[in-house]
């Protein structure tokens, strides 16, 4: 039996590359959206967190005298106190809540000297109110520790804050801070204006 051998047709081999695609277009439209996206997000993100805004500042001093009881005879001490309540006014800038960690302030006396001290906490307003009845006329309800201030909302309070000095080291400072620190966001701080 006799096979016979057809030549086939094989095809011819091509070594070219196919066209590479263009990748210019879809990398200028990803850009363009990712920079969208940023102009969106910080306009809606503030470039601070909250504005302060001290409305009123009332102070009042107390001048105590410790008077000895023994038999010696002994000079009587004297204590001055200065007490600063101030209205603060914070505008929450964000568009989620923020929280008040701590309110603080700093005075420095004409002299130089530097006074640091804590606003008073819910539990010590009402023994202060009733060693110091003066105090109580001049107050307003606070603005305290923990405090939520919801979204793009503002809260106002009163501060009060405890000086070891005299009216004359307030109104003769060199300058008064307020600084209000929040959760998970950075501290602000404002100054008292001066008299």
């Amino acid at each position: 039996m006799l096979y016979h051998c057809y030549p086939q047709k094989v095809a011819d081999l091509n070594f070219s590359q196919s066209e590479r695609r263009n990748l210019f277009l879809p990398i200028a439209i990803a850009v363009l959206a990712l920079a969208g996206i940023a102009a969106y997000i910080l306009h809606r993100l503030p470039s601070h967190d909250a504005d302060l805004t001290i409305t009123r500042t009332n102070t009042w001093q107390a001048h105590t005298i410790y008077k000895t009881d023994t038999i010696v005879v002994g000079q009587d001490k004297a204590q001055d106190d200065l007490y600063v309540l101030a209205t603060l006014h914070v505008d929450n800038r964000l568009h989620i809540p923020i929280f008040i960690k701590d309110v603080t302030a700093t005075l420095t006396t004409a002299s130089g000297d530097l006074l640091e001290t804590s606003a008073a906490q819910k539990t010590e307003l009402p023994p202060l109110y009733e060693t110091f009845p003066a105090l109580k006329p001049l107050a307003s309800p606070p603005l305290l520790r923990e405090t939520t201030i919801p979204a793009t909302q503002p809260a106002e309070g009163m501060v009060l804050l405890h000086f070891p000095g005299t009216q004359d080291d307030w109104t003769h400072r060199k300058e008064a801070t307020l600084t209000v620190a929040f959760y998970h966001q950075p501290p602000q701080t404002i100054t008292f204006a001066k008299p």
